[in-house]
């Protein structure tokens, strides 16, 4: 158990940024859904909206540190591949 004032401290703040992260978190999963649904319906032109949608979303996660920047930059770049394959 913490003794210290500051990590005592540090324990209240970590639980409370725990529950933001995992809003952000999700936020971004949700955008990312929403994308590959409409790939999944092969409609591009939603598809490329719900990406414009998406990438500024998922590019402010990265600098809130919840996710590293190659993780987005692989999961934006697949997902515009996708995208392009829709005929």
């Amino acid at each position: 158990m913490a003794n210290h004032v500051s990590s005592k401290k540090r324990i209240r703040r970590n639980s409370r940024m725990e529950v933001v992260n995992k809003v952000r978190k999700n936020r971004v999963r949700s955008f990312i859904k929403k994308v590959e649904a409409a790939i999944e319906q092969s409609d591009k032109t939603k598809a490329q909206e719900a990406l414009i949608l998406a990438q500024p979303e998922m590019h402010r996660s990265v600098t809130k540190g919840i996710f590293k920047k190659n993780t987005i930059s692989r999961k934006l770049s697949r997902l515009s591949a996708r995208i392009k394959k829709i005929a």
